[in-house]
């Protein structure tokens, strides 16, 4: 499917990964009391209704996604991901930005870390998979650079405000991390090779691919958005865009 751009909204184009993810957004009451319930951001919603739309911004320098609800019960990222979209939608653009705030709107409309029963960074690499399409449209629309944006609880794994990272077979994962955990002051962790700890992670799937990726994680309870996490969320993402010069 290609993109298509709506005119509604300046330069923004839109597709859709899958029609079988599709997910009432607002009934997430944590999700939807977070949001900022423009035009635009209800446009996002009224998208996810019928599957996972991915939008572009841009058409010049590197390809560069922001992703989120990898985990759909991991909330602060996506809206943090909506707000980010909101900020850029009218700017004047360096890079080519895409953009997934609801990588599975179902399990986000349940508050389910699951997508139909199956932990999407553990299942990357599976054909057919949610998020193996990802990462397929990924490798097809040739996206440069991954930012996969996520939550950990205290309890958790991380349990930890943190990026992930790998040093290789894409050492520029590792280099990015360290740019934005100066920046930000997230935590660097870092394997030494993608894929090493577990297998089917976005992350590591695009490392193994030749696509540099890092994982950020924020500290929020599951299923609720608490404190601050959105806006670290928010900041872990501009700070990866600016080490693209965004």
């Amino acid at each position: 499917m290609h993109f298509k751009k709506i005119d509604e909204f300046g330069n923004l184009e839109m597709r859709y990964i899958s029609d079988f993810s599709g997910g009432f957004i607002s009934r997430n009451r944590h999700v939807l009391k977070n949001l900022q319930l423009n035009k635009f951001t209800q446009f996002i919603l009224e998208k996810c209704v019928y599957g996972t739309p991915i939008f572009k911004l841009g058409n010049k320098g590197n390809k560069i996604l922001i992703l989120s609800g990898i985990h759909g019960n991991e909330l602060p990222s996506q809206v943090a991901n909506v707000r980010l979209l909101n900020k850029l939608l009218n700017a004047d653009l360096n890079n080519t930005l895409y953009f997934i705030p609801f990588a599975s709107p179902k399990s986000t409309m349940y508050n389910e870390r699951t997508f139909n029963g199956l932990d999407l960074n553990r299942s990357a690499h599976i054909k057919n998979s949610l998020s193996n399409l990802i990462v397929r449209t990924i490798l097809n629309l040739g996206i440069n650079f991954v930012g996969d944006f996520h939550s950990t609880a205290y309890n958790a794994n991380p349990g930890i405000e943190s990026i992930f990272s790998s040093k290789s077979p894409s050492p520029e994962s590792y280099l990015i991390a360290n740019y934005i955990s100066k920046d930000v002051g997230s935590e660097v962790l870092s394997f030494d090779f993608a894929g090493s700890s577990y297998k089917g992670a976005v992350e590591d799937v695009c490392n193994l691919k030749g696509v540099p990726a890092i994982t950020g994680e924020v500290l929020c309870p599951f299923t609720t958005i608490e404190g601050r996490a959105v806006e670290r969320s928010f900041a872990q993402m501009e700070s990866f865009l600016s080490y693209f010069g965004v």
